[in-house]
């Protein structure tokens, strides 16, 4: 068997786009809906303004759990991927940018299955680290021609729309910046939300008919994005992970209520839209996805990552750990003043 590789930040973006993470996440999502992956459920533990969260799952013949700190400081995330037949270290992977493509991703299979095949503008609520890659997803499916940026924060929002016309300048599209949420969301075809709002700060009346909403950035329950007459509008409400969404969004359940009770019934996995070919038909008034982030998305992403790697040749291969035999009492041995070099 071949070792483990630690596969650094920079060799998850050498090997692997946005445009190809696409591809692999809808395969994790065929593989969930078929059973032949099943989901850890999020956890997630808040400290202040600061969250602590772990997830993780079982695709194919890989398991793995991602976890990482939330701060205000700054976060380090980490992917393990272990054999699923005997346990064994498989990859660690640094997953700053690999999480920047599960998520812009995960909306690019949601905007692919539920938006307009023509949609041409789209509107953005968010300036942060994930919304650049949220509008890259949202190009690889869709010929975006325009792209409306909303901030609460003028500086903000004029700057990150300079930044969409720069990066995206290829591909002929236009940003510009829009004062209130309603104005950017004015006739938009595809709605991304990706902030951490802790108000909701878009209603129904803004939203044209035949749009699509991503709702991602509001994953803890502390936060909220949008107002419950969304709701009323959606002929599809479809959600990444079931579980999480029960238990974290508070959009959803003071929509629902809580995760024992029955009114869950309108919301659907993605998962099985994908697996069913079920598409957004074209007499929809809204179609409404919401992302929470699940296992495995992160895990689809890391045995693709994985693989690639080992194609490459690349990844700095680790020794395989083996079992130690714990001491029970005693202080630690420490080393001579000889074998240490230390003089007396």
């Amino acid at each position: 068997m071949s070792p483990p590789l630690w596969i650094s930040e920079s060799q998850v973006t050498q090997l692997l786009s946005l445009e190809q993470a696409i591809p692999a996440l809808e395969r994790g999502l065929r593989l969930q809906a078929e059973a032949a992956a099943a989901n850890m459920a999020k956890t997630m533990l808040q400290f202040d303004r600061n969250n602590l969260h772990a997830l993780g799952a079982r695709v194919g013949d890989y398991v793995g759990t991602k976890t990482w700190a939330h701060t205000q400081g700054g976060t380090c995330p980490l992917l393990l991927l272990w054999h699923a037949a005997d346990g064994q270290l498989a990859a660690v992977i640094e997953a700053f940018a690999l999480g920047n493509l599960r998520t812009g991703g995960t909306s690019g299979v949601a905007t692919d299955w539920l938006a307009r095949p023509d949609a041409r503008v789209m509107a953005l609520a968010g300036t942060g680290k994930q919304s650049l890659s949220q509008v890259a997803a949202v190009l690889a499916v869709r010929e975006i021609n325009e792209v409306r940026v909303y901030s609460p924060t003028p500086a903000s929002r004029d700057a990150f729309a300079e930044r969409i016309s720069q990066e995206f300048a290829s591909r002929g599209v236009r940003a510009r910046s829009c004062a209130t949420m309603a104005r950017a969301a004015e006739g938009a075809d595809v709605i991304t939300l990706v902030t951490r709002a802790d108000e909701p700060f878009l209603d129904a009346a803004m939203l044209a008919p035949g749009a699509h909403l991503n709702a991602v950035g509001a994953i803890a329950p502390d936060r909220e994005e949008f107002t419950q007459d969304v709701f009323d509008r959606a002929a599809v409400v479809a959600v990444d992970d079931l579980t999480s969404v029960k238990n974290l969004s508070r959009e959803f359940r003071s929509r629902y209520g809580d995760a024992q009770q029955a009114g869950w019934n309108g919301v659907t996995r993605l998962a099985d839209l994908v697996l069913a070919g079920r598409r957004r038909n074209a007499g929809c008034d809204l179609t409404l996805f919401k992302a929470m982030g699940m296992g495995i998305s992160d895990v689809a992403l890391g045995i693709d990552v994985l693989v690639r790697a080992r194609q490459a040749g690349l990844g700095q291969p680790l020794a395989v750990p083996v079992k130690s035999k714990p001491r029970f009492f005693g202080a630690a041995d420490a080393p001579s003043s000889a074998s240490s070099g230390v003089r007396a």
